[in-house]
């Protein structure tokens, strides 16, 4: 028995012994767009049917399997390219075709979930710096240090690790000695709480000197400058400026006393570099 004719959407009986569907019908009972449809035929994916006497194209049932099986394919991932051989193969061929697909279609799953895990661990430090470096800002919470000095540096050791890859190993050699030195702590944390004098406060000044002094005092602080990772920082003087005025705006105090800081450490001999 044939199966009852169908109804389309203006209430049209259609089988295919009538005239058939449009393409507009045809694209719509498949989910796909007239553009599709005609984008299938231009690969030669789905031939295009004759002409009626109205002279509009009229899809049968046959055109319209095909049309399924096409979209079905190619929405699961299968290039256009590779869908004609795989309709026309015989049925092991078309097997064999499929694994190879759904291979390829796992390794991009697999890509994909892998992308996404990037893009979640981006909230984390592990996923743009080393462990060494994360240590470094695991502890500075813990010696008093605020979310946005925290902050300020995660963003240093970053820029530090793009910009000047080789001085790297070097800054954070740096960081762990500062930290382990009480004054330059409670320098640094002074010049934090900085932020809250006015421009012209004399105590500016003073900190600077404060901090120059320490540093002279204590000058493993500030790295061997002929150590090739402090070579690094001194031929990047243009690089290292980005990363050491990175965050101006938002802490001038802080930014105009590292400026006083360096230039009287420059003043002192010592080769800070210079932009």
């Amino acid at each position: 028995m044939r199966p009852p004719p169908s109804v389309d959407g203006h209430g049209e009986h259609m089988t295919h012994t009538t005239r058939g569907l449009t393409i507009g019908q045809a694209a719509a009972f498949a989910g796909v767009t007239v553009k599709t449809v005609r984008h299938y035929h231009r690969h030669g994916l789905v031939d295009e049917p004759g002409r009626d006497g109205s002279g509009y194209r009229r899809y049968g049932s046959d055109d319209l399997l095909r049309l399924v099986q096409v979209r079905t394919l190619a929405t699961a991932g299968v290039p256009l390219a590779e869908i004609e051989p795989m309709l026309d193969a015989d049925p092991e061929r078309f097997a064999a075709a499929l694994e190879d697909v759904e291979q390829r279609l796992t390794e991009r799953i697999d890509d994909l979930v892998a992308r996404r895990d990037n893009l979640h661990r981006l909230a984390d430090d592990r996923a743009l710096l080393p462990d060494r470096a994360c240590a470094v800002l695991d502890r500075l919470p813990g010696l008093g240090f605020g979310p946005d000095y925290v902050a300020g540096q995660r963003e240093a050791l970053v820029l530090t690790r793009a910009l000047i890859p080789e001085g790297f190993d070097g800054f954070v050699t740096q960081l762990e000695l500062r930290l382990d030195d009480a004054r330059f702590v409670e320098l640094t944390q002074r010049s934090m709480e900085a932020e809250s004098w006015a421009p012209d406060d004399p105590r500016i000044e003073e900190l600077a000197a404060a901090m120059a002094d320490h540093f002279l005092a204590h000058p493993a602080l500030l790295g061997d400058p002929r150590a090739k990772p402090m070579q690094a920082w001194g031929r990047a003087s243009a690089r290292y400026q980005m990363i050491n005025n990175h965050r101006e705006h938002q802490a001038p105090i802080a930014a105009r006393l590292t400026a006083l800081t360096e230039a009287r450490l420059r003043s002192a001999g010592v080769p800070v570099p210079s932009g």
